[in-house]
Order: C-alpha cells, then sequence, then structure tokens
C-alpha cells in the first residue's frame, strides 16, 4: 500500500516506460477511435450523447440563453440547482463550453459538497463530456484540485479518465489517475483493477512492477479473486519481465480459462516453464478436438505466438519438422488467428444484459437507510 500511498512513492512510480516485448497496436487520438478496456455499459458514452441531442432539442435555439441564465445566477450568488449543472453538461459542445461549467462545478460544489445526494454523482457526467470532447487535461486537473475533493468520489470517474489515458497510449498518465484515486481514497472496483494491470503491463518496468506486485499482495490478503482479463494482463506482464513462475500461479487461479486468451496464455506459459513436449501436447491436442467436427469450438492460437514456438524449435530439426506438421493442421482446421497476443488482451469486454438485479435488488435505501420494505408498508 506505501507503493500507492505517498508523494514520493508516487514521483517513483512515474518514470519513463519501456517498449513491450509483445508488440503493441497502434493508438488513435479521436474520442471514436476503438476502445480496449471499459465496456459501454460504464463508459456509457452513447447514452451520454443521446442525453445530449434530447437536451439539445428542448431548448433548440435557446442554448445561448440558457448560458447566459446561469452567467446572472453566477453574478448575483444564486443557487445552483442539480438539474441546471446537469442541463449544461449535457449542453457543452466546445471548450469554451466546458470553461463556463467549470465555474458552475466549483459553485455548486461549494454550495452542496456537504449535503448527501443519494446514488446521483455529477464525476462521470464529466469525464464521458471530456472524453467526448479530448478535454484528458481539463478533467485531469479537475480531478486533481483539492478544492473539489468529494465531487469526484466514485470510481466510475477515475476509470473513465484511466481508459481515455489507456485508449490514447499515456500510460505514465494513467497511471498518475490511479495514484490519485489511491491517494484520495477512492474504492477500486473490478474495472479499476483490469485498468491498473494493463497500465503496468503497458509500461513494463521496475515501477509498473512494484505496483503490480502491490495489488496482487492486497487482493491476496483480502483473499479476493482477481478478474481474469485483469489476471491476463498480470500474468503477461510477469512473462514480459522473466517471472514465468509467477505467472503459472497467477493463470492458475483464474477460475475459468475457457477462452482463446486464456489457451494463448497457457501456450505462452508452457513455452517458458514446461517442456517442448508440453507444447506439442497443448497444440495436438487443440488440432485433435476439431479434426472431422464441425460443431467443436476450435482453440485458436495467435500465429504471433506460434511463430515464437517455431523460432525457438528451428536448431532442432525433428522438432521443427513436428511443429510444422501441427501448424499445418491447426491452419487447415482455421485455428490460427491473426490477432497478436497484445490485441487479445486489450479488448472491449460485451455488455452483459440480464435480469440477475431483479433477483439481488437491494433491501435498504442508500439515502434514508431504511428499510425499502418497510417503508412500502407504512405507505
Amino acid at each position: 500500500m506505501a507503493v500507492l500511498g505517498s508523494w514520493a512513492a508516487r514521483q517513483c512510480l512515474l518514470g519513463n516506460g519501456n517498449q513491450s516485448v509483445i508488440k503493441g497496436v497502434s493508438w488513435g487520438c479521436s474520442h471514436q477511435v476503438k476502445r480496449y478496456l471499459l465496456a459501454d455499459d460504464i463508459l456509457k458514452l452513447h447514452e451520454f450523447q443521446k442525453k445530449k441531442l434530447a437536451t439539445l432539442y428542448q431548448i433548440y435555439g435557446k442554448k445561448d440563453l440558457y448560458f447566459q441564465k446561469i452567467q446572472e445566477k453566477l453574478q448575483r450568488n444564486g443557487l445552483i440547482l442539480r438539474d441546471e449543472l446537469k442541463t449544461l453538461l449535457h449542453l457543452c459542445t466546445s471548450m469554451s463550453d466546458v470553461e463556463f461549467t467549470k465555474q458552475v462545478i466549483y459553485r455548486y460544489h461549494e454550495e452542496n459538497k456537504s449535503v448527501m445526494f443519494g446514488e446521483f454523482r455529477f464525476g462521470p457526467i464529466f469525464l464521458r463530456l471530456c472524453y467526448e470532447l479530448d478535454l484528458e487535461d481539463t478533467a485531469f486537473n479537475l480531478i486533481k484540485d483539492q478544492s473539489l475533493q468529494g465531487f469526484f468520489s466514485d470510481c466510475t470517474s477515475f476509470n473513465i479518465m484511466m481508459d481515455m489515458f489507456f485508449t490514447k497510449g499515456q500510460y505514465e498518465r494513467a497511471l498518475e489517475v490511479l495514484v490519485e484515486m489511491r491517494n484520495q481514497k477512492v474504492k477500486f472496483s473490478k474495472d479499476t483493477y483490469i485498468l491498473a494491470f494493463a497500465i503496468c503491463y503497458k509500461l513494463n518496468n521496475s515501477n509498473a512492477c512494484k505496483i503490480c506486485k502491490t495489488l496482487l499482495d492486497e487482493i491476496e490478503m483480502r483473499g479476493d479473486l482477481l478478474p481474469r482479463q485483469a489476471a491476463s494482463f498480470a500474468i503477461a506482464f510477469a512473462v514480459e519481465q522473466n517471472e514465468f513462475e509467477k505467472a503459472k500461479a497467477i493463470y492458475s487461479q483464474i477460475m475459468n480459462t475457457d477462452s482463446k486468451l486464456c489457451n494463448n496464455l497457457l501456450l505462452l506459459i508452457k513455452l517458458h516453464t514446461g517442456t517442448m513436449e508440453d507444447v506439442f501436447r497443448l497444440l495436438e491436442s487443440a488440432a485433435d478436438a476439431t479434426t472431422g467436427h464441425r460443431f467443436v469450438k476450435k482453440i485458436k492460437f495467435s500465429e504471433e505466438l506460434l511463430t515464437s514456438v517455431g523460432g525457438k524449435l528451428k536448431p532442432h530439426t525433428e522438432l521443427h519438422k513436428r511443429f510444422n506438421s501441427i501448424y499445418q493442421r491447426l491452419k487447415l482446421e482455421g485455428q490460427i488467428s491473426a490477432s497478436t497476443l497484445d490485441e487479445m488482451l486489450c479488448y472491449t469486454p460485451h455488455e452483459l444484459k440480464h435480469n440477475f438485479h431483479l433477483m439481488n435488488s437491494r433491501k435498504y435505501s442508500r439515502r434514508t437507510f431504511r428499510s425499502l420494505q418497510s417503508t412500502l408498508m407504512a405507505e
């Protein structure tokens, strides 16, 4: 915990990142670029943009008048209402709009920082706005501002910002957000851990190694399970650091390894910790499972990874010949993927839509802390 907790440690953690041995993909700069780590149900960019369109439609032609009305409120120290700030955030379409809205945020927070608002949080809305307009510096400066402590008290705000920096390849900045999140004592979520290990994997340096170890130790002490995508990044990072037994240990803790990524990680681990016979068994088993069976799920391996296996076997003529035979079988069955291991790691999870939450509904109000059942009975 000390590694992430102090200012001195923070300076230590923000060293220069080294290029990852596993080749990365190219990162764009537009907000329309493909996202890699946060699912749509967390980022909610489309939902935010639909709300913006609806808000603009409601006050069609009167945006300037609305901004003027809020400006007059600021000047006469009028009370800024929650819905007014929500509307303002959904009307912003430019940097100048956001700069004005920042003034309103400071005023609103000053007036309401000691008031509980139940489940509502402005932080994620502002971060989605910054994500859309490529204003990561603006968001970063506000989230660090001591006078706004509590305005960004939710993990979603920090996660969106880390995703914003990660998508643009600004891994050191993403790490700063992680450190700031820890300093502000915001509780980490499953997505936070995925982002944290992804950032460490991309930085691939000794400082990232310290953070990775700290987080793994904390998770182990609490007896928690590491999310599969976070564990996958931790495994790949351990391999990059030549900590092969550590990678093997992390892999053994994954509950469900039935995925293309896990199969490729297993091949990577066996390549470094097992014998070549172990590697052959894994590849032959995958090829045998689909031979003559059209409806059996095919295990696919990265061509990049298979090339590494072949390169390691080149000095051994007989072994290399055997490998080529397996390779051709896999190719014939369509079990070789053009995706690199890095691309498999940096995927965007699909949004899970189900009704399980109806079975697990809350029993107490988060606003009044009273029993929801007793409240209904009283009515």
